[in-house]
């Protein structure tokens, strides 16, 4: 058996020059975010096209996002969606979710885009009561790890049946499998990783994409 193909920066260059569609807007909101210290937050910009294809192909309409950022992906999954779908996006940081609002507003996506700003786990908390269980046909999971157990069963509880749960970062840029690496973030990933793979609630699979995608579907 072959194994994984090691993604150099220039076979990341070829991948990108024949599959990456991009538009002006996500292009440049890529860009000023690469400037920012915190820049290695951002989603890949092939991962985020791949979250896009996944909401075309199951038309999904209710997306809810924990972890906005500066709103590379929110944005690219709002594109995606069914007619008079929006994506609920969830953030603490005004200072990163002003710079998404001007992306999403000149890429004329606002009103897809409801940006919640306050604790995540108080806010799907919020959620859980304004739209009921079961209200949203994907959740993707891309804040901080530390709370990554806790944002999985909060987002099963707010998934449909037959609907989606994405987590990004489930490989933790390699941590997982470094035994000196105990701090939480690192912890919540693994425990999040370990529960993924005995919860008969769900179907999934990890993909060794980006920083480690895991795919759960609710049974």
């Amino acid at each position: 058996m072959r194994d994984q193909i090691d993604m150099t920066p220039a076979l990341l260059d070829y991948v990108r020059d024949v599959s990456l569609r991009e538009d002006t807007v996500l292009r440049e909101l890529r860009e000023d975010t690469a400037a920012l210290p915190a820049a290695i937050m951002q989603i890949l910009p092939e991962e985020a096209q791949f979250l896009a294809l996944l909401i075309r192909l199951t038309s999904t309409r209710d997306i809810l996002e924990i972890g906005t950022f500066t709103g590379y992906s929110t944005l690219a999954m709002a594109r995606a969606l069914s007619p008079g779908g929006k994506v609920v996006t969830c953030d603490v940081s005004e200072e990163w979710t002003a710079m998404a609002r001007r992306a999403w507003q000149r890429a004329d996506m606002t009103d897809r885009i409801d940006l919640r700003l306050g604790d995540a786990t108080a806010t799907l908390e919020t959620l859980l009561t304004e739209r009921g269980p079961a209200s949203f046909d994907l959740v993707f999971i891309d804040a901080d790890k530390a709370h990554y157990p806790h944002y999985y069963e909060q987002s099963l509880a707010l998934t449909r049946p037959g609907g989606l749960i994405v987590l990004d970062n489930t490989l933790w840029s390699g941590r997982v499998v470094d035994p000196t690496a105990q701090d939480a973030d690192t912890q919540g990933v693994r425990e999040v990783n370990d529960v993924l793979l005995k919860d008969e609630r769900v179907d999934v699979s990890m993909l060794p994409m980006a920083d480690g995608v895991t795919l759960a579907r609710k049974r």
